[in-house]
């Protein structure tokens, strides 16, 4: 009867930690976000000049200024006015809500052209090249494959070739 009286605790305790455990992540999830969006989603610079800075607010340190209007970013936290964002080279920092737009870019990383094609298929004909580094307008994604538009050349990619397609978070 000891015994049982002693279990019986233990077991409460491992019923409350595994409720805790299957609730904790869904409740984190079903939280609103101070913009009401989704976090992570994308978004692109408004600027040629933002500052990146370590926490969310213009009495944090400096970290770098972004030079690049137009470049895609992913926005894994933000509070009322920051948005703490992940960059194709995998740089976290925090930048002002007013320094970006939701308007989805993508850009190839790789080192390589990555080729557009007419049609969503590897067989499909190259229609033109986007090369390294270059930025390109998101048209839309489907089944794999991200239809883009860049210098009045447009054309469909793999969805892993480009950064800015991914829904997973890009930066831990």
């Amino acid at each position: 009867m000891v015994g049982a009286k002693l279990r019986a605790p233990k077991r409460l305790a491992l019923v409350l930690l595994a409720a805790l455990t299957v609730g904790g992540p869904v409740a984190a999830a079903d939280r609103p976000t101070p913009s009401g969006l989704p976090v992570p989603r994308w978004v692109t610079l408004k600027f040629d000049k933002v500052n990146a800075r370590k926490g969310p607010g213009d009495d944090h340190r400096l970290l770098w200024v972004y030079r690049a209007r137009g470049l895609p970013v992913q926005v894994v936290a933000e509070t009322a006015e920051w948005r703490r964002v992940c960059d194709p080279d995998g740089g976290l920092a925090w930048v002002h809500k007013r320094t970006t737009d939701g308007r989805r870019a993508l850009m190839n990383v790789k080192p390589q052209p990555v080729a557009l094609r007419r049609k969503p298929k590897p067989t499909s004909r190259v229609s033109a090249y986007l090369n390294s580094r270059a930025l390109a307008a998101l048209v839309r994604c489907d089944k794999g494959w991200c239809r883009v538009r860049a210098d009045g050349a447009s054309g469909w990619a793999p969805e892993g070739e480009l950064w800015g397609a991914a829904s997973r978070p890009q930066c831990r």
